[in-house]
């Protein structure tokens, strides 16, 4: 096998259990976003912008329709001869298994496919982040400061430190200080969970990792705090681009909603920076002599009769005569019945909303007590669910 300067490994096989019902049946990386994609698109399309065309995707939760829609790689131009896209479920010895125990132990079981490209660089990314990244750059910052693990930073505001991950640096950004969701940072860079890694150097911290039965086998918990201990040197990577994780209902309604309005915090539309994906042969979306769109993104295959403001519809979505949208969010293939009305809500895959219901209306005493702990205001209905005619779902509510 050819020796690879640097290959990316993809951490996609995370359940997403606060995003409910919509991973119930397939990873969070599979969910779909911003009207014909799905999150995995964005660090694909990273890294074959980066120039990285051999990626291996750690999938473990459900991942079939992840699988799926991976194949060959062919959508993002990693279908290669020498590399390509690789989906790499947990290792099975024998009659035994064993299920990825942390992110460093997801490294660890893949150590015989990274090794048999002997690279210099591996870089390490998170497979549930919208954003746009140039990874050479990065690597570039790595070469130059002779990093032996280099760490993507994210400047937040302080109060939200606590949060996350926080890198403590000097004025040549060397990592001093790591500090997992500290109760009083003393800084606000945070780790974006996107690492870069000398082989060499992070080969035996794995090894050693896996021993250790008191380890969480964890990048931020674990390897990174003993790398700092033993003296390497670690490098604060700053990233000031737009930089979302969609882990909950909400975070994943307002990256979709940032798409849209007369000045989209994300752009779609970028040919410089194309995000890929594997969406299907649609014809153009058609909009009826009487329908009315307002700050609305509309994909291929879409049918509109009815009103739609500031919300997105994903590829084959249907909105009936009368029917009103409202700061929603409908996926692929959904529909929307005649005089239907949905405001502030997700409608999931393949769902059908009959005509004259209402989702996301006042709550009244009738309605009783449900729990709204991973929605808040957001209605949320599941996928290939069936609303019947005239049906009320008050605001925050799942629809199973």
């Amino acid at each position: 096998m050819p020796k690879k300067k640097i290959i990316a490994m993809l951490l996609a096989g995370g359940q997403g259990s606060r995003l409910g019902v919509l991973t119930k049946s397939m990873a969070k990386p599979a969910v779909p976003f911003g009207g014909k994609y799905r999150i995995i698109d964005f660090p694909l399309s990273n890294c074959v912008n980066s120039d990285i065309d051999t990626v291996g995707v750690l999938t473990q939760y459900e991942p079939l329709a992840l699988n799926a829609y991976l194949g060959s790689g062919q959508p993002w131009d990693l279908d290669r001869m020498n590399g390509g896209v690789f989906v790499l479920p947990p290792y099975v010895s024998g009659s035994t298994g064993q299920w990825y125990s942390g992110t460093a132990n997801a490294i660890y079981q893949n150590i015989p496919f990274i090794d048999q490209y002997d690279p210099e660089y591996v870089l390490i990314l998170s497979g549930d982040h919208i954003y746009k990244m140039n990874y050479a750059k990065m690597l570039d910052f790595h070469i130059k400061k002779k990093a032996e693990a280099t760490i993507a930073v994210l400047t937040v505001p302080m109060e939200e430190a606590s949060r996350f991950g926080i890198m403590n640096t000097d004025d040549e950004d060397r990592i001093i200080d790591f500090e997992e969701k500290p109760k009083a940072p003393k800084s606000n860079k945070a780790s974006m969970g996107i690492y870069i890694f000398n082989w060499k150097t992070l080969r035996p911290y794995l090894v050693a990792d896996e021993q250790d039965n008191s380890s969480s086998h964890d990048f931020g918990k674990n390897i990174i705090p003993n790398l700092l201990r033993s003296g390497a040197n670690l490098y604060a990577y700053g990233f000031t681009g737009y930089w979302k994780d969609v882990g909950t209902i909400r975070s994943l309604w307002e990256a979709n909603m940032d798409l849209i309005g007369a000045d989209p915090e994300f752009r779609l539309a970028d040919k410089s920076w194309k995000i890929y994906s594997k969406s299907p042969a649609m014809p153009p979306h058609y909009i009826g002599a009487e329908a009315s769109l307002t700050n609305a993104l509309v994909s291929e295959g879409c049918v509109v009769y009815g009103s739609v403001e500031r919300s997105v519809l994903f590829t084959g979505a249907h909105v009936g005569k009368g029917a009103v949208i409202r700061d929603s969010i409908v996926m692929p293939n959904a529909e929307i019945g005649d005089g239907a009305i949905v405001t502030k809500a997700i409608i999931g895959e393949g769902s059908v909303v009959s005509a004259g219901a209402v989702i996301g209306c006042e709550k009244t005493p009738e309605d009783g007590d449900y729990d709204t702990s991973l929605t808040g205001d957001i209605t949320l209905v599941a996928n290939s669910v069936t609303i019947p005619e005239g049906k009320r779902v008050p605001v925050g509510m799942i629809v199973k």
